[in-house]
């Protein structure tokens, strides 16, 4: 048995804008539950979304306990002094409660589509990653002007404010060794999802993590291990049974749920569990897992250990 950091549970919330009601449904379920986190995609380059941080700042005025993140946003869109600025603004606005998810992009087509310069080579894209990294935590804690002369982002004596009256935490979304390597040496926490990385995928992930907080010299305990879970709850009395679920996702009622996440818990090191309906009835889905899921779960994690 190993220490462990106390579980925690997340809820993805869309955002498609086919229902503007729908979001703010799902962000009341979990200020109301024990659900400790939201999180929204950010895909600037997808017409059917809403920009993310307009809508996180809408659901912060929202909500009152639940911590809002985004998961994950693309630094070649998002520049990391203006993320840096409006995590630190809307942490402050939301008393404290913003977490920031950042990574390199997922669909390079659509970064270049909205004019973001992506490196031809992978390494490069790590490069300009680690150093986009380094301006956003230069900048939160400068107390006078801050000056980074990298390769891909410059300042020069910039005046931060408002600066974080705490520590905001940084996930990383990644799948590969670079990128995961670099989440051991730099970051809060990571971010995978089950589509890109299955259970079997868990033990290679962890240990590239470790790897990298070694070369840091960081306990890696301390860093947080997410798990996005795309899947469906089966309802009792409505079967899911819908198109729109994804090849390679999950399909459990409640009960198996809660028996999964544990298993990934014990067996796997994940210590945070992001629940991304899909399918059909995805409030009630939500509901659920707040409801049903999460509780039992969190019994077991708190008190089981790691094996």
């Amino acid at each position: 048995m190993t220490d462990r950091l106390p579980p925690q549970f997340g809820l993805n919330i869309h955002p498609g804008i086919e229902d503007p009601d729908e979001p703010f449904r799902r962000a009341r379920i979990a200020d109301a539950t024990g659900i400790d986190l939201i999180t929204i995609q950010d895909h600037p380059y997808m017409a059917t979304h809403y920009d993310t941080w307009t809508l996180l700042t809408a659901l912060a005025c929202a909500t009152t306990r639940v911590r809002l993140g985004t998961n994950v946003s693309p630094l070649p869109l998002r520049p990391p002094v203006m993320l840096a600025k409006a995590a630190a603004s809307l942490d402050m606005l939301s008393g404290g409660r913003v977490e920031l998810g950042i990574g390199t992009g997922g669909y390079p087509v659509g970064l270049r589509a909205f004019g973001a310069e992506v490196p031809a080579e992978r390494a490069e894209i790590v490069a300009a990653f680690e150093e986009g990294i380094r301006v956003i935590r230069g900048l939160w804690s400068s107390e006078r002007g801050f000056t980074f002369d990298g390769k891909h982002y410059r300042t020069r004596g910039a005046r931060f404010g408002p600066r974080p009256t705490r520590p905001i935490p940084i996930w990383v979304g990644a799948a590969r060794p670079r990128m995961l390597r670099l989440a051991g040496r730099l970051a809060d926490g990571i971010l995978v999802t089950n589509t890109f990385a299955s259970v079997e995928d868990l033990p290679r992930i962890n240990r590239w993590v470790d790897e990298g907080a070694a070369e840091a010299g960081r306990p890696p305990e301390s860093i947080r291990r997410g798990y996005n879970v795309m899947g469906a709850i089966d309802l009792a009395d409505r079967p899911n049974r819908s198109d729109e679920i994804q090849a390679n996702t999950l399909v459990f009622p409640a009960a198996g749920w809660v028996e999964y996440l544990i298993r990934l818990g014990r067996e796997y090191r994940i210590d945070t569990f992001i629940f991304w309906p899909l399918g059909e009835h995805q409030v009630e889905q939500a509901a659920v897992f707040a409801a049903e899921v999460v509780p039992p779960v969190r019994a077991a994690l708190s008190s089981g250990g790691v094996e």
